[in-house]
């Protein structure tokens, strides 16, 4: 009974449909009604194979009479669109053959005042969960629904607005063809919340590449609500449902099907979505920001997108929280007509896509430009700079609470540690950032950067991902994310510079000491690697292939660059008065101490040959500096002293491996270092500490007899094969030269009574004994060691002194008539006898040496009755 009742429903339906009227069919909407009425009815009929009796009618009703609905179409759709998730596979293929039918032929005669049910049939069709690819093809139906309003834009709104009544415009509450496209908008964003991961990706990329192709047809009331009533929600609902969603991978859902690890749980999957939404929503602010800004809660709806970013950034999802860490960086993009000059070098220069304005009218369009203009042409206002202020707020929350370590209670529970790839990200951001929030920045935000700087770099990296990472031997550079943070720095060094070289404002000034403060601790990473909360990671080079949880990052070549820029900096402004009252130059002392005191110790030798040489350069421009203003630097000359004895005298032996070339290369640095303290410190010696002058006196008349640095070096020599007289010219017997010139040179220059001569006259007295004690312990041991040789140390220690001593009476020589006191010849004529006992040595170094020490007595050995000279009789 069934089947015959809707046989003859739908036979009667298709005849009379295809009757001759007079007037014609489609101008009565009243007889269309009563003919198409009964087939709608039958929808409210659950039984299957009535409803596809149903529609097999409608489908050929659309064949044969789809040009004469007219009014019939509400009807028409209302049939196909009664699909329900209850009713079977194949009612839902056949109503779905009708709609495609629909949108792909009969859209250009269908009235616009019924496009809008054809939108939401073609949604209902995404909605369903019995057939997966109907779904996914009727989001194509939208999007070939939006390309049709696009190019038909104008007569669609011109019908809509003449169909539509003044009451009907103010319920929607913007323009009928605006209306249009909020509900093809709306419907999109309930299918990116679907249950199933396909349905979500397409239907998001459809609908954010729709906003983008076609968003500028909308009027300023209509982007409001497409913002709070589309993006913001669609935001909401995803960030919610996928903090929901389950991690544990289900069995039962996937079947036989292998799906990618990085996609196997509803969590993975959700995180997907998430993403696609965050970058969609970002990309809408960006290319649309002249359409968005105009409108007036835009600041409340960029405060509600920086919030969104910022708890999709501190998501543990390693994904999602880059993701978010990119659209961060969409939504900060530089203007496309920003100057080339003004562009930050070495980040990518992310421009907006192309924008096409569409204008409407010719009031629209003078209206937009100005608007476009006037925005153009517009500097940073207050308004704009308010803005920018949140965004950096939300920047440091993210860096602050990112890199913030996680108190470890139980080893065996995993921690979340950022990923480099989201640091890099991060830091990356900073310079976009600055150059809008520069006008207030303030010291309490850069000390505020630097913390968060200081955390990022401390993060270890995986045992796993490390070699990918860490640069390995011999191509060692700093990792992007190290060149992120040069790069940050960078930015305001220039900045700081700039500023001192114009007088800039006092906010620049005090931000001096933070930077150099900042700097410097970097330089300290190249020795002593930051700790990250309380995980143990391994050091860098210590570990070979993955067997470790966490390895440190390789601070080297980063410090060596932070050390170059503090040299650069300190050149710039040693004169400015905040750098003078900020004791800048004994804080570079303190920090460049701990890389020289290690010296051989060092990472790597190249970190305290760059800093013994960046040190040099400072203190030739920071010494003046220090003798015109002595009450700032009171507290720094006794730093460097303490800088100079540990370098010059470093408790880190020198490496087995160190060649005799690289050795006698090192001597010269310390010969350097001497002639500086000649040139720049004793000729200077009345405008600086008594005390300090004392230290470096006895640093000299220790150098003067330090030759030897240490008896693994001169066992080595030997060891090789060297012969006793090629050994002796490979010890430090240039710096003990360098050194004993230095003291003599300002020995008794100075009367007397002077404190700085009284002090060299003892030094140099010291000297003298000391050289006694040790040629007289050597005859000793000589003498009790009859027929067994002398250790080569000790060989090498009596060469050493010896050629001392040599070095030591030709520059008392060389002195000024009167300037050497008669005590001090007393001493070098008392050391002869010592010296006629050590010409029984077998050593032929000793012999050699010997020899040219008794040569230079030959000046001493003239009659008594000869005229003074240099000071004797």
């Amino acid at each position: 009974m069934r089947c015959w009742g809707a046989e003859a429903v739908t036979s009667l339906v298709k005849a009379a449909l295809s009757h001759t009227y007079d007037p014609p069919l489609h101008q009565n909407l009243k007889l269309q009604t009563c003919i198409l009425g009964p087939l709608q009815e039958l929808s409210t009929i659950h039984q299957p194979d009535i409803r596809q009796r149903q529609l097999e009618c409608i489908l050929q009703i659309l064949h044969n009479n789809g040009d004469k609905l007219v009014h019939g179409w509400p009807l028409v759709l209302g049939v196909i669109g009664a699909v329900t998730n209850d009713q079977g596979e194949k009612l839902i293929q056949t109503a779905f053959q009708s709609l495609q039918l629909v949108v792909t032929d009969f859209l250009p005669i269908i009235p616009c005042q019924y496009l809008q049910v054809c939108v939401e049939v073609a949604a209902k069709f995404g909605l369903q969960h019995q057939e997966l690819n109907i779904s996914l093809t009727s989001i194509g139906l939208l999007w070939n629904i939006s390309d049709f309003f696009y190019q038909n834009r104008e007569r669609i709104a011109k019908e809509l607005e003449s169909d539509l009544s003044e009451n009907d415009s103010k319920k929607l509450g913007m323009p009928a063809f605006d209306s249009l496209w909020m509900c093809l908008y709306s419907k999109l964003g309930k299918l990116c919340v679907d249950q199933r991961p396909a349905i979500r990706k397409s239907a998001g990329q459809t609908l954010f590449s729709m906003i983008s192709a076609h968003g500028s047809l909308l009027y300023k009331d209509t982007w409001q609500k497409v913002l709070w009533q589309v993006l913001f929600p669609l935001l909401a609902d995803v960030q919610k449902l996928s903090s929901q969603a389950s991690n544990v991978k289900d069995e039962a859902a996937t079947g036989n099907i292998l799906i990618h690890h990085s996609r196997d749980t509803a969590e993975k999957q959700w995180a997907e979505t998430r993403v696609l939404t965050l970058a969609g929503v970002a990309r809408t602010f960006n290319s649309k920001r002249r359409f968005l800004q105009p409108i007036g809660d835009f600041p409340r709806a960029w405060t509600l997108l920086l919030e969104y970013l910022e708890t999709a950034s501190l998501c543990q999802s390693a994904e999602v929280s880059l993701a978010a860490l990119k659209s961060f960086q969409e939504i900060l993009q530089i203007s496309k007509d920003k100057p080339e000059d003004q562009k930050i070098e070495g980040l990518p220069q992310m421009t907006p896509p192309p924008e096409e304005v569409i204008h409407r009218t010719e009031d629209q369009k003078s209206n937009e430009q100005l608007q476009s203009n006037k925005l153009s042409s517009d500097v940073e206002t207050e308004y704009d700079l308010s803005l920018w202020t949140a965004a950096w707020k939300v920047w440091l929350n993210i860096g602050t609470n990112s890199t913030k370590p996680q108190k470890v209670t139980n080893k065996s529970v995993k921690v979340y540690v950022p990923s480099q790839a989201f640091l890099t990200a991060l830091i990356q951001t900073f310079p976009y950032l600055f150059e809008h929030i520069k006008p207030r920045f303030v010291t309490a935000d850069l000390q505020k950067l630097s913390s968060v700087l200081q955390m990022a770099l401390s993060v270890p990296v995986h045992g796993d991902a490390s070699p990918f990472i860490i640069p390995s031997y011999p191509e060692i550079t700093v990792t992007p994310l190290q060149e992120a943070v040069l790069k940050a720095m960078d930015v305001l060094i220039k900045l700081a510079a700039s500023k001192a070289v114009h007088s800039g404002p006092e906010q620049m000034q005090s931000m001096y000491p933070d930077i150099y403060h900042q700097l410097l601790t970097y330089v300290e990473y190249g020795v002593r690697v930051p700790k990250y909360g309380q995980i143990e990671a391994k050091a860098f080079g210590t570990v070979k292939g993955p067997q470790v949880a966490w390895v440190t990052m390789n601070f080297v070549p980063f410090s060596e660059k932070c050390v170059e820029m503090v040299v650069d900096l300190y050149r710039i402004t040693a004169r400015h008065t905040a750098v003078i009252n900020g004791h800048i130059l004994e804080n570079i002392i303190k920090a460049f101490r701990l890389p020289l005191s290690y010296k051989y110790g060092c990472p790597s030798p190249s970190t305290w040959m760059l800093v013994i040489n960046s040190l040099l350069s400072i203190l030739t421009i920071g010494l003046p500096v220090a003798r015109k203003h002595e009450s700032s630097f009171n507290g720094m000359w006794s730093e460097l002293a303490q800088t100079f004895e540990e370098f010059l005298f470093s408790k880190s032996p020198s490496l087995p491996t160190l060649s005799v070339e690289d050795f006698q290369r090192d001597e010269a640095i310390d010969c350097k270092v001497v002639q500086l303290i000649r040139d720049d410190i004793l000729s200077h010696t009345c405008s600086m500490p008594g005390d300090f002058v004392k230290k470096i006196m006895q640093l000299l008349n220790k150098g003067s007899i330090h030759a030897t640095p240490s008896d693994q070096f001169i066992g080595k020599i030997f060891i090789k094969g060297i012969g006793d007289t090629e050994s002796s010219r490979k010890l430090r017997e240039e710096f003990a030269k360098t050194c004993f010139e230095t003291l003599l040179q300002f020995s008794f220059i100075s009367k007397s009574q002077s404190e700085e001569g009284s002090i060299t006259k003892v030094a140099v007295l010291s000297l003298l004994q000391r050289c006694q004690d040790v040629v007289k312990k050597y005859v000793e041991d000589e003498r009790l060691s009859g027929k067994c040789p002398l250790p080569r140390p000790r060989l090498a220690e009596m060469a050493s002194v010896l050629k001392a001593i040599t070095t030591l009476i030709s520059s008392l020589k060389k002195a000024p008539a009167g300037n050497v006191e008669r005590g001090v010849w007393n001493q070098v004529i008392q050391l002869y006898p010592s010296l006629v006992d050590c010409t029984t040595s077998p050593s032929p170094s000793v012999c050699k040496a010997l020899k040219d020490v008794l040569h230079e007595y030959k000046d001493l050995l003239q009659p008594l009755n000869t005229a003074t000279q240099n000071g004797t009789v």
